[in-house]
């Protein structure tokens, strides 16, 4: 399996493993798959601050990707950020996942991050809840029931994990560019 960063060519088969968890699961709270258009613009926007998206190949198919973005627009929150990973049905289980975050982590932490936040759709996804923990990630809380998909009320799961230092020491460099000049 090679992780790379992600190229215009990977589009497609980004929308595809995306589209399947909007349509089928909760890891997102979206209920229609975005156009090819503004998957574009959601990656150069995640690119743009410098943080790393990133595709699994396998076999010479794309089988996953995962991303860090600002985990929110104020300038205090520069040192944070939010992690996502969404894998292809048939490859789960098989390790892309853990390879992409794990990559994703390093990157993170190379960029002088402090702290990443997964954001879990359902309390039952044990996959995504066990894949954090096994990489660091403590539970911080369950918001029960704030988002309604597929005729059901679905929680949210919140993990942590320090990056480098993490609050024991002050920040070196500047973090993201967010927000307010």
């Amino acid at each position: 399996m090679i992780i790379r960063e992600i190229e215009e060519s990977d589009l497609a088969a980004v929308l595809t493993i995306y589209g399947h968890h909007v349509e089928s699961g909760f890891g997102s709270f979206e209920e229609r798959a975005p156009s090819a258009a503004e998957m574009a613009r959601r990656v150069a926007q995640v690119r743009a601050l410098g943080l790393p998206w990133l595709v699994a190949e396998a076999e010479g198919e794309v089988v996953g990707y995962a991303y860090a973005s600002a985990f929110r627009p104020r300038p205090g929150y520069r040192f944070t950020a939010e992690d996502s990973v969404y894998v292809e049905p048939h490859a789960m289980g098989r390790g892309a996942g853990r390879a992409l975050l794990k990559a994703v982590i390093v990157r993170c932490e190379a960029m002088g991050l402090r702290q990443m936040l997964a954001v879990i759709g359902d309390s039952g996804n044990e996959a995504s809840i066990g894949l954090h923990r096994s990489l660091g990630f403590e539970l911080v809380g369950i918001a029960r029931g704030v988002g309604f998909k597929h005729g059901r009320w679905v929680d949210v799961v919140w993990m942590q994990r320090a990056l480098a230092d993490g609050d024991r020491q002050p920040p070196a460099g500047a973090g993201l560019r967010l927000g307010e000049p």
